[in-house]
C-alpha cells in the first residue's frame, strides 16, 4: 500500500485572515485533518467536508499516532497547531514517533504566525532586539528548571514573552517571577499582555510592572517584558534597536 503524506500546520493565532497562504492551500487538499479541537473549530468551513480526528487536551500522542495511522494507509493527512507547528506544536512530537521506523514518514512542516508574534504586533514593536519565549507550562517541563530558565533570561536583559502564563490551578508562579524581573530592572519596566491575540474579542493592556494586573492574566494570555531598552511611545510598546534617531 502507498503511503500519504503527512503534514504539521500552524493556523496562526486562530482568525482566518491570519492563515498562511500555504497552510490554507494545505488543509484544502487534506483528505483527513486532527488536532485539539478548540483548534478545530477556528478552522469553520475549511475544514467542513474533511474527516476529522480530535482529541482533548493532553491527548497529543494518541493524535499523533491516529495521524501517522491514517498517513501509512494512503491519506493525506494534516495535524494542526495554533500558532506555529514547530514552536511549542505537534511538529516535533511528529518526527520524534517516526525516529525509529525503517521507512519513516516524511514530516511537512507548514509554518504559521505564532503567539508572540501576534501580541506584539497588537502592542507595537517590542521584539525589535533580541528577545526569549518561555513557556511557564511545568506540564512538560520541570518547575526548577522552568525557573532556571528565567533567571537566565532576567540576568541576559531580553525582553521575555511568557506563554500559559498562569492556570486556574497554578497560581503563584507568575507573581513570584515578576516579581523576579521587577528586582532586577526596575518599577518603571514597561509590560504589555494580549489576550486572544489575533482572534475575536483580543484585549490588550500596557503599563509599567508594577500596575501589571496579575489576576487577570489566564491561559490565552500572552505577557511581554520589555528589557532596558523598551518604553512606551505614543501608547505603543517599542523596544529600541539602536539605531541614530536625528530629531529636527
Amino acid at each position: 500500500m502507498n503511503q500519504g503524506r503527512i503534514f504539521a500546520v500552524g493556523i496562526g493565532p486562530g482568525g482566518l485572515d491570519l492563515l498562511a497562504p500555504r497552510a490554507r492551500e494545505v488543509l484544502e487538499r487534506a483528505d483527513v485533518v486532527v488536532g485539539y479541537r478548540p483548534y478545530l473549530d477556528l478552522l469553520g468551513d475549511l475544514i467542513v467536508d474533511k474527516e476529522v480526528i480530535s482529541t482533548g487536551m493532553r491527548g497529543e500522542v494518541a493524535r499523533c499516532q491516529s495521524a501517522i495511522a491514517k498517513a501509512r494507509q494512503g491519506s493525506m493527512v494534516v495535524v494542526v497547531s495554533s500558532g506555529d507547528a514547530g514552536i511549542y506544536g505537534m511538529a516535533g512530537l511528529l518526527l520524534e514517533l517516526e525516529e525509529n521506523e525503517e521507512e519513516p514518514l516524511i514530516v511537512e512542516v507548514v509554518p504559521g504566525i505564532t503567539a508572540a508574534n501576534a501580541a506584539a504586533a497588537a502592542l507595537g514593536a517590542p521584539l525589535m532586539n533580541d528577545f526569549a519565549v518561555l513557556s511557564l507550562s511545568d506540564w512538560l517541563t520541570p518547575l526548577e528548571e522552568v525557573k532556571r530558565r528565567v533567571k537566565a533570561v532576567v540576568a541576559a536583559d531580553l525582553v521575555c514573552v511568557l506563554y500559559n502564563p498562569q492556570s486556574r490551578s497554578r497560581r503563584e508562579l507568575l507573581p513570584e517571577i515578576i516579581n523576579e524581573f521587577t528586582l532586577a530592572r526596575g518599577n518603571s519596566t514597561v509590560v504589555g499582555t494580549v489576550r486572544n491575540a489575533g482572534r475575536e474579542g483580543e484585549e490588550c493592556w500596557l503599563g509599567n510592572i508594577t500596575e501589571l494586573p496579575v489576576a487577570a492574566v489566564d491561559m490565552v494570555t500572552v505577557v511581554l517584558i520589555g528589557n532596558s531598552r523598551t518604553a512606551i511611545i505614543n501608547n505603543r510598546m517599542v523596544t529600541r534597536r539602536g539605531y541614530r534617531v536625528d530629531k529636527a
